[in-house]
Order: structure tokens, then sequence, then C-alpha cells
């Protein structure tokens, strides 16, 4: 422990953002939450009638939740992939065109569990009414990636689509 005040210590300096660089980021924020709605929006429009065949009237709401999360999920990642495959460091290298079709295809086969989910949680409307079976959707789509943190990706060869099994270096 040393003796001096934290007054008497040198501060670091953190490096400052250029006004483009904030403007950049604005932009790609903006795309990215753009993206993700009309994504939402997009997935729910087209599925909704096919989807609604298979399930009660009292159900429909939580097909609407599960495209909802189809949706929103890939168009939230398709311009973040793309983003990394043309803005790299030295510590986050860019991604390459296969590493990002392989995250591609995981975000969608995540995007249609979701909306799967969704269709099953809708069955619930043959037995209770519509708004109790949108909460019951609500929880099974917002907690439908539980079973999927437990799932050992690097044994799969999907090392590295998520974050979480990333080696550390």
């Amino acid at each position: 422990m040393s003796a001096e005040s934290s007054a008497e210590r040198p501060k670091a300096r953190r490096p400052q953002r250029s006004a483009a660089g904030n403007v950049l980021f604005a932009l790609a924020a903006v795309v990215v939450l753009a993206t993700t709605v009309l994504g939402a929006f997009g997935a729910v429009a087209l599925l909704l009638s096919p989807l609604s065949l298979l399930t009660p009237d009292e159900g429909e709401t939580a097909v609407v939740v599960g495209c909802i999360g189809l949706g929103g999920i890939i168009g939230l990642m398709v311009p973040v992939v793309l983003f990394g495959m043309v803005k790299g460091s030295a510590d986050t290298p860019r991604v390459g065109p296969g590493e990002a079709l392989r995250k591609l295809l995981a975000v969608l086969g995540f995007g249609v569990f979701l909306a799967l989910v969704g269709v099953v949680a809708a069955q619930v409307g043959w037995v209770l009414p519509k708004d109790i079976t949108a909460v019951v959707a609500v929880f099974a789509v917002g907690f439908a990636w539980v079973p999927l943190a437990i799932v050992p990706w690097e044994k799969l060869g999907l090392a590295g689509v998520f974050p979480r099994s990333r080696k550390a270096q």
C-alpha cells in the first residue's frame, strides 16, 4: 500500500472519441435498432397466418410473441455480424465469411426455435383464456434460451459462435 495520496498520483488519460466515431456509432445503433424492430414486425406479418392455423384462437398472441422473438433476434444479429466482418481491432479480429455464415445459421436456428416455442405455448390456449396464454408465451419464449446456455458448443464445433465459449488468450 502506498503512502502517497490519490491526489498526488498521476491520472491515466482515457482516449477521447472523435466526433466522427460518435456519429458512426450512433448510425450503427440506429441501424441495429431499426433492423430489430423491422425484423420483428416482418416475422409477425409473414408468419402469423401460416402458424395461426396450428393454434387455437386464444393462442394467437403466443404465436405473435414467438414471431417477435424470431424476427427480433435475426434483425439484431444480422447487422452485428455484418459489422463484425468489416470492423476489427487487435483484440477482436474481423469475422471471416465462413464464421459469419456459421453465426448467421446459428442465429436463424435459434430464431426458428423461438417461433416453435411460441407455437407450443399457444397450445395452452385450448384450456386457458387469451390473456393468460399470452403471459405463458412471454415467459416461455423469454426463458427459451436457458437450455441453450448449457449446451457444450465446443463439442458441436460451434466454439466461436457464442461468446461464452471463446477460449481466453
